[in-house]
């Protein structure tokens, strides 16, 4: 066994040394498109089962969000970026959710500091009336509207967008039954722009997009007219109100069985793994290894398919055995701290 250590703790600088390549899922500075996201690219290695296409097309079909509930590392996030990619929808609009999220934050944000302060800065002219003076501020207030993720996926669209809700089940009690009203009737009005809609009728506000993309609003309503793609995920920690529930379809996402943990694995890793013993490559045995104490783990632990795909990285660039110390402590409980021996 080669000693794979970089760092020594020997206390001697040394600068000899160099890194492996990165893990597929971890490229920095060397993917094939640098202007995908680190989420964009897991959707290219995402290995759905036929219940969750299914499903996927029932949503699409009947214009519902789709409530996925599943333990971490499941996947229930890299199904959203598995369908952009496939169906070529674009970006994914990702919405993370936190017990102080609102509706107002998924639908728009105005900066009404800011524009105070503008509109302060501004010049009054004494030739001006009233009203055309009203037109003037009003004129700049797209400056400090931005949409929010949801508001950005109910613009019209001769396609769905696609919307991430992620960890919907950390929210505030409201926020679901806040969102029947917006997943109904599929439109929403920026009161800001409302009251202004007889000066400035069209105003163009940015999106929640990650490129510099804006879009016209039209006094001051958004009307969808192709219901996005919604998936919301959910770690399963509450229950939702039946009202909830009636508008949502709903999806179990299960953990994988050995064969599909190898096709994951092989869709990551699939270069580097041996048909037959190669020092240089990952064998079949110490897959099986891996991938059958893992599943026996499961059982009595919480663990995600990234920790094994971490191990067996390790294995495969480090040159460790299965049996290291190390892959134990990257295959630790999520649901559990360890206390101190």
């Amino acid at each position: 066994m080669t000693n794979w250590q970089i760092f020594t703790g020997n206390s001697e600088p040394h600068d000899d040394w160099d890194l492996p390549d990165s893990p597929k899922w971890r490229p920095f500075g060397k993917e094939i498109n640098p202007n995908q996201s680190r989420s964009q690219v897991r959707g290219e290695t995402f290995q759905p089962r036929e219940e969750e296409i299914n499903m996927v097309n029932a949503a699409l079909y009947l214009r519902r969000p789709l409530l996925i509930t599943g333990k971490p590392g499941t996947g229930k996030s890299s199904l959203a970026y598995a369908v952009a990619r496939e169906l070529m929808l674009g970006e994914v609009l990702y919405w993370p959710i936190t017990s102080r999220t609102t509706l107002k934050d998924g639908l728009y944000n105005y900066d009404a500091i800011a524009r105070l302060q503008e509109v302060k800065q501004q010049p009054n002219s004494p030739k001006s009336s009233p009203r055309a003076e009203k037109k003037q501020q009003a004129s700049s207030i797209e400056d400090y509207i931005t949409l929010g993720p949801l508001g950005t996926a109910l613009l019209p669209s001769p396609k769905p967008r696609i919307l991430l809700i992620d960890e919907i089940d950390k929210s505030d009690i409201d926020l679901p039954n806040d969102l029947l009203n917006i997943f109904e009737e599929g439109r929403f009005e920026i009161e800001e722009l409302v009251r202004l809609k007889k000066e400035v009728p069209r105003v163009n506000v940015r999106t929640a997009y990650t490129a510099d993309i804006s879009h016209e609003i039209i006094e001051g309503r958004v009307i969808c007219t192709t219901f996005p793609l919604v998936i919301l995920t959910s770690n399963g920690e509450r229950d939702f109100p039946p009202p909830f529930l009636r508008r949502c379809l709903r999806l179990t996402m299960k953990e994988p069985d050995k064969e599909q943990l190898v096709k994951i694995i092989a869709a990551h890793l699939g270069k580097e793994i041996a048909d037959s013993e190669d020092s240089t490559k990952l064998t079949n045995e110490a897959l099986d290894t891996l991938v059958d104490n893992f599943i026996a783990a499961r059982d009595t632990k919480t663990l995600a398919n990234d920790q094994l795909l971490n191990a067996l990285f390790m294995v495969t660039k480090g040159r460790i055995d299965t049996k290291d110390g190390l892959i134990k402590q990257l295959l630790q409980d999520l649901g559990q701290v360890e206390e101190d021996e």
